[in-house]
């Protein structure tokens, strides 16, 4: 990657270090800051807006990728490369301290046996399937991979040739859908079928799109990047365990994140932008209005964290072409990290010393003085060799 490349990212990376930080500090406020938790809370949850930051990125660069690839199979070996390495670890790492009694996993799957909770996770699609994380943080990768569904799906079928115009239709539909259609129950597809049919049938259709989409005849791909999309619509809007106005807030963040993508590099206009970007902050806000109060969360705290997440994206965007410090830039390169290995660490604190009852800053600092080694070393010898290994694999892509 040459240096304008490097700088042209390093803005991407700033907004994934304030994400992943933020996220962070979410979860340690659990363990070390409880009585600064119980007052922020009701004002701003801080745990959405990392995470929407995440997604407003996430919509902005992934679909420009697949189509700097131009192929379908070096996209998808890319991102298995890019997530399950440290993934894997991650789990296996939460897993065996649980065997050892140093952590401990929720134990409470709903009955589900081990291997249908198991095919869920491998999916990545575990949270539209009505299973409950492994590890906490791991049920935002659901919705990425239905993002890149939804971005295969549309590649196979051409038409990103037109991809402003449907990033713009996509966002505004879920942003009204989360106004209008947020009355089901969570996972109510998983209640109708059955948890373990649905893992059953969704791993399935997922191999075969992923296949077909990758692979064989124009007519073969098409049909499996449909599927593909198909399957990642349904299971966004019909059994995620988050409320339903949340899971079609979460879509239309993403495809606003594209629409100003393609505003930016002339595919659109700043203005149509614009207006999508109102009509999904405006939907996003009147959902979380009328349907808000959650377990994790309050509608206002909700709303402020939400609106504060477009904001940090549209300074993002608005500083892109300054040079960005380039410790911030680095802690963006170590973000997956960040967000994947934090709940790790904090299940064994919880698991031995257990939580604070008051606050402990001294104690939140000396977790980050061992998470942020920790994640440079995981960086080091996790993600970035199995970056590597993905980009040797797609060296020589065909143009699917």
């Amino acid at each position: 990657m040459d240096g304008a490349e490097r700088s042209r990212l390093d803005w991407l990376d700033a907004l994934r270090a304030v994400a992943a930080l933020v996220v962070v500090f979410d979860h340690a406020s659990y363990t070390f800051l409880p009585e600064l938790r119980r007052e922020l809370e009701p004002h701003v949850s801080t745990g959405r807006y990392g995470i929407m930051v995440f997604f407003f990125v996430s919509g902005y660069i992934v679909p420009a990728s697949l189509e700097r690839r131009g192929c379908v199979r070096s996209f998808w070996t890319g991102r298995i490369f890019r997530l399950c390495p440290l993934w894997a670890v991650a789990v296996t790492a939460v897993l065996v301290l649980d065997l050892a009694g140093v952590a401990r996993v929720r134990a409470d799957f709903g009955g589900q046996s081990v291997p249908s909770v198991a095919v869920a996770h491998v999916t990545l699609l575990q949270e539209l399937l009505g299973t409950p994380n492994l590890l906490l943080v791991l049920w935002t990768l659901s919705y990425e991979m239905a993002f890149y569904l939804l971005v295969v799906a549309l590649f196979t079928v051409r038409r990103h040739d037109r991809s402003a115009a449907v990033a713009t239709t996509l966002a505004v539909l879920a942003a009204v859908g989360a106004v209008a259609g947020a009355g089901l129950p969570v996972s109510a597809l998983s209640r109708l079928t059955g948890t373990g049919p649905l893992i059953a049938l969704a791993a399935a259709a997922l191999a075969v799109a992923l296949c077909c989409a990758s692979a064989g005849p124009p007519a073969l791909r098409v049909t499996g990047g449909v599927l593909g999309g198909v399957l990642a619509l349904v299971l966004v809007a019909f059994d995620s365990t988050v409320p339903q106005w949340e899971s079609l807030v979460i879509l239309a963040v993403m495809f606003l994140g594209t629409a100003v993508h393609r505003a930016e590099h002339g595919g659109s206009s700043r203005r149509t932008a614009a207006r999508t970007a109102v009509v999904v902050l405006g939907c996003a806000v009147v959902s979380a209005y009328r349907y808000g109060d959650g377990a994790y969360f309050t509608r206002r705290g909700w709303i402020t964290a939400f609106l504060l997440a477009a904001l940090t994206f549209g300074a993002g965007l608005a500083v892109r072409r300054r040079r960005i410090p380039r410790a911030v830039a680095a802690l963006g390169v170590i973000s997956y990290s960040l967000y994947l290995l934090h709940p790790v660490l904090l299940a064994v604190i919880d698991g031995t010393a257990g939580r604070w009852r008051r606050d402990s800053p001294l104690f939140l600092v000396a977790f980050l003085a061992v998470l942020l080694p920790l994640c440079a070393l995981t960086y080091r010898w996790v993600e970035a060799p199995g970056q590597s290994w993905g980009r040797r694999l797609t060296r020589r892509p065909d143009r699917h």
